[in-house]
């Protein structure tokens, strides 16, 4: 597991806010905590509940909604959804599913993200 915290903007349905964020390879999905998500996105009722188990001791933790959002890193806008959990450790979590999708890597000698500048074009195929 590898994590790296950068502050990025987080815009949704209702708004936008600037966060810190915690870019983490040993989370599965992307999450946020319940209070923030309600304040920038409505909440979406998952098909059926996700259980997460903490790096914390291996407790459970359910998550019953999703939002999705658009967040921004050096002015690039990348976008997915997120597991709202109401007891998170971090408010924002970007988890292995979403840096993936995007071809993201984690540079910690520099604490950047990087990313090829071309996967943030939208295309139509």
């Amino acid at each position: 597991m590898s994590i790296l915290k950068k502050r990025i903007k987080l815009r949704g349905s209702k708004g936008e806010i600037e966060e810190e964020v915690l870019f983490d390879t040993g989370a599965s999905y992307s999450c946020i905590k319940k209070g923030l998500a309600e304040k920038i996105a409505n909440l979406e009722l998952l098909p059926e509940p996700m259980e997460f188990l903490t790096a914390e001791g291996g407790r459970k933790i359910v998550g019953h909604n999703r939002i999705s959002i658009n967040f921004y890193i050096n002015g690039d806008r990348f976008s997915d959804e997120f597991i709202v959990l109401e007891e998170l450790s971090e408010n924002v979590i970007i988890g292995v599913a979403t840096l993936q999708k995007w071809r993201m890597k984690l540079d910690f000698e520099n604490e950047e993200i990087i990313y090829d500048k071309r996967v943030t074009r939208l295309q139509i195929i």
